[in-house]
């Protein structure tokens, strides 16, 4: 939620079309219809839409009197609709962003309502209500509400205020490492605050980890690496107490419940009251089936049965591949922890004075080795997102879904794979624990998934991860190639269809997968068949690829091959599509092979096209203007040079850009004067 305001600079051209009356009245409207208001600042945004209202009443009455607008108050109406303009965009920032931080900042959100308010006041100030021909009613309406915005004070509700401070008492004790409190949270407290603001079932928690990390991308720009931190751990709290909350899906459990359990089981275990020194008897539930030991940290295997975390992992490191319980085959080699258990043995514990020192596995020596490995490169964002407490938060959830992936129903893959989706989204540690956990080779073979909402979140999700360097090669590793060509080609969805072509973009970011890519037949095809048929994001994804693919020199004819030209060349027509720039730096790496520029040269509309272009594209689009017509120059001299020096707008345009453009566009467009200099005197000489 951006939550700068500035004044702005009113403009005939910023107004919407039409007269200033029936902007105001389409505007005000637009606010006092909206919906679903968040329920943070519910006070402070139901008093703002009733006072657009009123306003509304207003300037639908004076439209109706048909009577000229008195000249004094234009001003007055064309600050009121700079003033509701940015009250809509203030509104809408706070419904579609994140209800826990917009508790966080709930002075700084209240001191906007509270400004935009004065400054209605100031622009009612020269409201020239006399000369307007209103009705009693809606004049002492108006008076009313000017009386109102001059005398109004910051509100800031208390309860969330309150609810706050509660909240930032759960983030302190949210610290596994925390020995007073034995790492546990109280998750019906959380329950609690985050029902209070809106956060009710699994699908809120996910749009609200949405929202923060949507967050966390706008406030990293900044500066404000405390601030990203900040938001870094209220994703981590929404993503574990998830996972706790309703982790069967359907038992929605707080660590009361836990608690209370824990306290039964404990009062009925038999043990001396007056032997404090000796270790009371261990009840069956608490050993490890391998070595009889109390499990501190019990986890799952594949086949659902529950050991101590070392004692599992020495049995799979020393080559073995079967359940040690059952007999029955590990499908997969993660470990998933069992935090019921887990919590239950920990009350256990503290109950009857044994001390709980935590084994550390192969797995948490290895993932700190790496984490600190890692760390060296990482941006300061990284840094931020690799406390200790958002860490250890991903890393038990990425154990925990790449289990659900690896052996549970459609529906719970389908869940899991979603899971992983958004937990992929936000920070290269994210990404690397992820994969650590074993993800990648399930999301590959879900690819090929029938049910289209899997395919969707799998092929999203190694899209997430293929952002980190590292795993572009594990994805390779896998065999994820001709996959995800298939879900490029003929996806269950439009999305993953285009998430397809954005997981090979970022793919293709590697040399060396370059190749791998561009030599399967059926790559540039799909591609170029995205570029045809998708959405203006699909369309952007498939050229930016088809861009990077180029870069290697024996993509270049496969792409011309494709068809990818002619589509290429309609697009920069396309204002709907919005990928001219894009569009424009393919044709531009095309031109360097022979195929590449016999297909352009057949183009009767390019040159007009790029004349255009030439005056209104952006920095870079005029830069790949000019770089286009200087290759059909080269190559077609005379006839090209005609057609530029016959269009009245060519010559002007690339003086401009000689003169003012940017340090290649000017001397690109230096070059191309020259070289049309040098096509004039020789025709010329000619005659």
């Amino acid at each position: 939620m951006d939550l700068a305001l500035s004044p702005m600079m009113i403009s005939s051209d910023f107004l919407p079309t039409g007269s200033l009356l029936d902007s105001l009245i389409h505007i005000s409207n637009d606010v006092a219809t909206i919906e679903k208001l968040p329920f943070v600042q519910i006070r402070n945004l139901s008093t703002m839409i009733r006072r657009i209202k009123l306003l509304s009443s207003l300037f639908e009455e004076i439209k109706e009197t048909d009577n000229p607008l008195p000249p004094s108050s234009i001003l007055c109406l064309t600050e009121l609709f700079s003033v509701i303009r940015r009250v809509k965009l203030f509104i809408q920032g706070c419904k579609e962003g994140s209800s826990l931080w917009g508790l966080m900042q709930i002075e700084l959100i209240s001191n906007q309502f509270y400004m935009l308010v004065k400054e209605m006041g100031r622009a009612l100030d020269i409201l020239p209500l006399s000369l307007l021909k209103v009705t009693a009613d809606i004049r002492e309406q108006v008076e009313l509400l000017h009386k109102q915005a001059k005398r109004v004070e910051l509100f800031i509700d208390s309860r969330e205020l309150q609810r706050r401070e509660e909240l930032l008492q759960v983030m302190a004790n949210n610290n596994v490492q925390n020995k007073k409190n034995k790492g546990f949270i109280d998750f019906g407290k959380v329950q609690e605050i985050f029902s209070s603001i809106g956060i009710r079932n699994p699908s809120d928690y996910d749009e609200e980890i949405s929202k923060l990390e949507a967050e966390t991308q706008n406030q990293a720009g900044t500066g404000g690496l405390i601030v990203v931190s900040n938001i870094n751990n209220l994703i981590s709290l929404v993503l574990y107490s998830k996972s706790m909350i309703f982790s069967d899906g359907e038992n929605k459990r707080s660590s009361a419940d836990y608690m209370q359990r824990s306290a039964s089981v404990g009062r009925k275990l038999d043990h001396s009251s007056s032997s404090q020194s000796m270790v009371p008897n261990i009840r069956d539930e608490f050993r490890c089936p391998i070595s009889l030991d109390l499990m501190r940290d019990p986890v799952i295997v594949s086949s659902g049965h529950t050991y101590d975390r070392n004692s599992i992992a020495q049995w799979i490191n020393t080559g073995h591949h079967t359940c040690p319980k059952s007999g029955q085959r590990l499908i997969h080699t993660a470990l998933i922890p069992n935090y019921a258990l887990k919590s239950l043995v920990h009350q256990w514990c503290h109950e009857n004075n044994i001390p709980l020192n935590e084994p550390t596995s192969m797995y948490s020596s290895d993932s700190e080795k790496n984490r600190s490995n890692d760390k060296l490169g990482e941006n300061a964002t990284d840094h931020i997102s690799a406390s200790k407490t958002a860490v250890d938060a991903v890393k038990m959830t990425a154990e925990f879904l790449v289990g659900k992936l690896a052996t549970g129903s459609a529906d719970i893959q389908r869940q899991a794979a979603y899971e992983l989706r958004l937990l992929a989204k936000t920070g290269m540690d994210n990404r690397r624990i992820i994969a650590e956990a074993g993800a990648i080779p399930f999301l590959v073979t879900l690819l090929a998934s029938h049910d289209p909402r899997i395919q969707e979140n799998a092929i999203t999700a190694l899209f997430n991860l293929s952002i980190y360097d590292n795993n572009k090669i594990l994805i390779m590793a896998a065999g994820a190639v001709d996959n995800i060509i298939e879900v490029l080609e003929s996806g269950k969805t439009m999305e993953a269809r285009e998430n397809a072509a954005a997981a090979l973009f970022s793919l293709s970011m590697v040399d060396e997968c370059k190749v791998t890519i561009g030599a399967r037949a059926r790559a540039i095809p799909a591609l170029v068949g995205l570029l045809r048929e998708g959405t203006p994001i699909g369309k952007r994804d498939a050229a930016t690829t088809l861009f990077n693919l180029a870069v290697y020199n024996p993509n270049k004819a496969r792409i011309v091959f494709a068809g990818a030209v002619p589509l290429l060349i309609e697009l920069l027509m396309d204002d709907k599509a919005g990928i001219t720039d894009d569009s424009l730096q393919v044709l531009a790496l095309l031109l360097g092979c022979s195929e590449g520029l016999e297909e352009i040269k057949k183009s009767r509309v390019l040159v007009p096209l790029l004349i255009d272009l030439l005056r209104f594209g952006s920095a870079k689009g005029k830069e790949n203007s000019i770089t286009l017509l200087m290759g059909l120059c080269k190559e077609e001299g005379e006839l090209v040079a005609k057609r530029l020096l016959a269009n009245p707008r060519s010559i002007p345009s690339l003086q401009s850009l000689a003169a003012d453009g940017s340090l290649r566009a000017r001397r690109k467009a230096d070059a191309l004067l020259r070289l049309l200099n040098r096509c004039c005197s020789q025709s010329h000489n000619s005659i």
